[in-house]
């Protein structure tokens, strides 16, 4: 009788132990998350990272803290993101640069690959080359013909070193064959700025962070950067159609973890992150900021990091883009 009363007692303890354990695993989170921006607010990744985070807390029931931890092209947030616990307490939100970090510095504080746990890929969106209201170019063919008339007196801003729209810039440059002077900011709205201020002719940025001003008629777009118009501007044409054939190129987003991070906690992040890109307020929201939801497995995501990587190096090698 003793020994069945032990056994029914061991049961009942591994039976309560097996529910405890299931529901601390529904119950994730039980305190508040971070997610790391690698740019200053205001720009396309923190406007992303705090549209997804709205609706994370909300279905999450605790708080989503956005952290703004600019430079150095992201490094400094990776960097950062790395050294926190696996716990699924600590993500970030990165862009196409963080695929491409590994050619631009001789030496990275991480592994681009192992240092990290892809989550879901948000969506993606062309860059624009960009004007002022004012600006006496109506044309990329306009831009071209100057900085071939004038071989390095044109400048144009972008988002920071390593950066997709500096990218865009350069292959802009490398199939235009024209000479124009990069002038990299701490994200695209301050390179924005300074285009409406008079004190760049050009920038490439992206849609989210441009549009406002796109709606202000501040800025004038001259055309986007991937082999597609985008829905949102059907009428500005792809710099492809405008003046150079096989022009193409953009930006996606996505969250990554730590490296290390659990299996169920990782399945549980995918799920909520892919399935926030699908609510209909989010998407109405990306999309109004020029952006495709997507919301992938963490496959696709690992995938499209590798693939980027593969397809941006020799490019990047050829034009000896390096940051110091």
């Amino acid at each position: 009788m003793t020994i069945w009363l032990r056994s029914f007692a061991t049961a009942v303890a591994l039976a309560a132990f097996g529910v405890t354990a299931a529901l601390a695993q529904d119950a994730y989170p039980t305190k508040p998350v971070h997610i790391f921006v690698p740019f200053p607010p205001g720009g396309a990744v923190d406007i992303v990272a705090r549209t997804l985070g709205d609706e994370l807390g909300k279905r999450w029931g605790q708080s989503v803290v956005i952290e703004n931890r600019p430079g150095a092209g992201g490094i400094i947030a990776e960097q950062a993101l790395a050294q926190s616990p696996p716990d699924g307490y600590t993500l970030i939100v990165v862009a196409t640069g963080h695929a491409l970090n590994g050619y631009f510095y001789d030496k990275l504080p991480y592994d681009p690959f192992k240092d990290f746990t892809p989550i879901s890929l948000i969506g993606s969106s062309p860059n624009m080359l960009l004007v002022r209201a004012d600006s006496p170019f109506k044309s990329v063919g306009d831009v071209i013909a100057a900085a071939r008339a004038k071989p390095g007196q044109l400048s144009y801003g972008h988002a920071g070193n390593g950066t997709s729209p500096h990218l865009a810039g350069e292959l802009f440059k490398y199939m235009a064959k024209v000479d124009i002077t990069a002038v990299p900011y701490k994200g695209g709205a301050p390179a924005l700025t300074d285009l409406i201020g008079g004190h760049i002719p050009l920038t490439f940025n992206n849609i989210p962070e441009s549009m406002g001003q796109i709606q202000a008629a501040a800025v004038r777009p001259l055309g986007v950067t991937t082999a597609a118009r985008s829905p949102v501007l059907p009428n500005v044409p792809t710099i492809a159609e405008a003046a150079l054939p096989g022009y193409d190129t953009g930006v996606w987003w996505g969250f990554l973890a730590p490296a290390g991070l659990p299996a169920d906690v990782k399945a549980r992040l995918a799920k909520d992150c892919a399935e926030v890109v699908q609510v209909p307020a989010v998407q109405a929201k990306l999309l109004q900021l020029g952006a495709t939801p997507i919301g992938s497995s963490p496959e696709v995501f690992a995938k499209l990091i590798r693939d980027e990587h593969e397809k941006w190096g020799p490019i990047i090698k050829a034009a000896g883009i390096k940051i110091e």
